[in-house]
């Protein structure tokens, strides 16, 4: 049995953690970006498309936050991670949906899940990072607060998106025509900063 790495001084055990823990990140920032990509491409003509385009942008963005930050802190990136993360969410889109060669209503209920446990990782990644900043003068306060706050954000998005689309699909009523009316009563009011 092998003694537990020390990183309470800062010294070479912290900062090989650190960078297991931020590649981890990246491959599941990696995976979310696949997955939102995909569901724009499928939904961004219905209303609920401003916002999964907008919800794409946030994520794209917070992976290039991630990444800089991993250099900033001379964590070099894992590709074997990345590309794993990447087979992954590719490997997630081939799955029993009770329909041979179409997408269900529930397909989007399930990505929605999907996403919302990606964006909560994301918003406990920049928390985590929050308090580790007073021992560390490499990382922003400010703005890791600015990811946290646009995190949140997300989460209120997603949470609004999947409830319309529960909603529609799990209703005594039936399901809709098709899924892209499981949100067509509309999408949350952004923050624009």
């Amino acid at each position: 049995m092998s003694a537990p790495l020390r990183s309470s001084n800062g010294g070479p055990g912290r900062q090989k953690l650190l960078g297991i823990y931020l590649n981890d990140h990246l491959a599941g920032a990696t995976a979310g970006a696949g997955l939102v990509h995909r569901m724009v491409q499928e939904h961004g003509d219905s209303p609920c498309g401003r916002e999964l385009r907008a919800l794409e942008t946030d994520v794209l963005q917070d992976r290039r936050a991630l990444v800089r930050l991993m250099r900033d802190l001379h964590a070099p990136a894992r590709r074997y991670k990345v590309y794993g993360a990447w087979l992954g969410e590719k490997l997630g889109r081939v799955k029993p949906n009770g329909r041979l060669l179409r997408r269900s209503g529930l397909t989007l209920l399930i990505e929605l899940e999907a996403m919302r446990m990606g964006v909560t990782g994301k918003a406990l990644l920049w928390r985590s990072l929050l308090a580790a900043s007073p021992g560390d003068p490499r990382l922003d306060s400010g703005r890791l607060e600015e990811l946290l706050q646009r995190a949140e954000r997300q989460l209120e998005a997603v949470d609004f998106l999947h409830a319309k689309a529960a909603s529609a699909q799990l209703t005594p009523t039936g399901p809709p025509s098709s899924a892209r009316e499981a949100v067509a009563q509309g999408t949350p009011q952004r923050d624009q900063g």
